[in-house]
């Protein structure tokens, strides 16, 4: 760990600028830029809105509030990890060509979507407020499971990242594994009606609902704390999940020059 810790001293300009560079290459082509990634989540959670209000409730008002914070969270894993899964073989360039910690590659690739996605947050207020979901002191609790979640998301995506470069298909397994994600994170829709059925353990070994669920009561301005489970849970497994990625990424970086 103290390894990683002076490389990253070393070598943080080219951090900052691979984390400067992912965020220009994410909108070079769009017109609209940055700002796209303040309409993206407005526009899915007006869709979403639209088409499951009717099996949670028309009359509940805050719903968007509920989906697009379901929504945000899941995103911002889902582009993390997959970005970083790509970013060994996405500089496969550079890594033949000159000596730099190759941890950086996945790190940078998570950071800059991390940085999106606190951009796109803005909404997330801006929603919250016009529908009556006003904050209180609670609601200030909401950072720690966003920075459970970037470890969470930093821990997959090594692991990815390094499975990928020996195995192809990474990609293609990880979009199916995703779809299944996503439908158990309960996005837009209520968990409790699946629990009552004998389903909950679904829920409960899934730390990306976890994490939804403790943003979600500090953004209605509830403790999260309430049920210690949902939230010492996901921060273990992500702890765990970062020093498995860590470790694997080096036992297996020296052989990525063979791959990619």
């Amino acid at each position: 760990m103290t390894k990683y810790i002076e490389g990253f001293k070393k070598y943080r300009f080219l951090l900052r600028e691979l984390v400067k560079k992912g965020i220009k290459l994410k909108y070079r082509r769009s017109y609209l830029g940055i700002i796209w990634t303040l309409l993206e989540p407005l526009l899915t959670m007006m869709v979403l809105t639209l088409v499951f209000s009717t099996f949670y409730g028309k009359n509940d008002r805050s719903f968007p509030v509920y989906v697009l914070t379901g929504r945000l969270l899941y995103s911002f894993f889902s582009q993390g990890t997959k970005t970083a899964m790509k970013s060994v073989r996405g500089h496969a360039a550079m890594i033949k060509k000159v000596y730099v910690p190759k941890y950086i590659y996945p790190l940078s690739s998570v950071i800059y979507n991390f940085i999106i996605f606190l951009i796109s947050l803005i909404v997330l207020v801006g929603v919250s407020i016009v529908l009556g979901v006003y904050p209180n002191w609670w609601t200030l609790t909401a950072v720690l499971p966003l920075l459970i979640l970037f470890l969470f998301t930093l821990g997959v995506g090594m692991i990815l990242s390094t499975i990928a470069v020996f195995f192809r298909d990474t990609e293609y397994l990880w979009d199916v594994a995703l779809m299944l994600i996503m439908y158990t994170c309960a996005i837009f829709y209520d968990p409790s009606r699946l629990m009552k059925t004998g389903t909950d353990w679904v829920f409960r070994l899934n730390p990306l609902y976890a994490l939804i669920k403790c943003f979600r009561d500090a953004v209605y301005g509830a403790s999260m704390f309430s049920e210690p489970y949902w939230f010492f849970m996901p921060l273990c497994v992500s702890i765990i999940t970062v020093i498995i990625g860590f470790g694997l990424f080096k036992w297996k970086q020296d052989s990525f020059i063979l791959h990619i």
